[in-house]
């Protein structure tokens, strides 16, 4: 052991906010914009998931801001205001993904409240989503320059707590 703290993510569904820190000490605050229909741990539902997690895995190291990602895997595509006029209907999962996992069983981890299996991630998003309200399908959407910053900062392991 280093005797350095271990880094924790904190998410604040009501302030719609997101910390990073390091023992008692904040290094960084991004707002952020998580579901639409709230907290909530079920499938399915559209909400975001509370309590205990981690970043299980890290993708989209070195790729380009705005990149775009289904399944979490890269399109090749790169968003612009023009993509998303020409496919409106898409939920746009750009630059970098940090796919979270619940620790908590019979909570957020296993069964139909399985963080993992709902494919709840960070990630980024357009620049024109509003930040500081709630309008994602259950992930947690970031500027795509906080989600670089926040993804270089971390590495896969680290807690993440998101509360009410």
């Amino acid at each position: 052991m280093s005797g350095v703290p271990e880094l924790e993510i904190r998410i604040s569904l009501r302030l719609q906010r997101l910390e990073l820190w390091r023992g008692g000490r904040q290094l960084a605050r991004y707002r952020v914009s998580t579901a639409l229909n709230g907290a909530g741990e079920r499938q399915g539902s559209g909400c975001t998931p509370r309590g205990a997690h981690l970043v299980r895995a890290k993708i989209g190291r070195d790729r380009r801001i705005n990149t775009v990602f289904v399944s979490r895997r890269p399109t090749g595509e790169i968003y612009t205001p023009a993509l998303a006029a020409a496919e409106p209907q898409r939920d746009w999962i750009l630059t970098r993904i940090l796919w979270l996992s619940g620790t908590e069983r019979g909570r957020n981890r296993l069964g139909e409240v399985d963080t993992f299996r709902r494919f709840i991630y960070i990630h980024g998003c357009p620049e024109e989503t509003p930040m500081g309200v709630p309008g994602s399908h259950g992930c947690i959407r970031m500027r795509s320059p906080d989600v670089v910053a926040l993804f270089d900062a971390v590495p896969v392991g680290t807690s993440v707590v998101i509360e009410e």
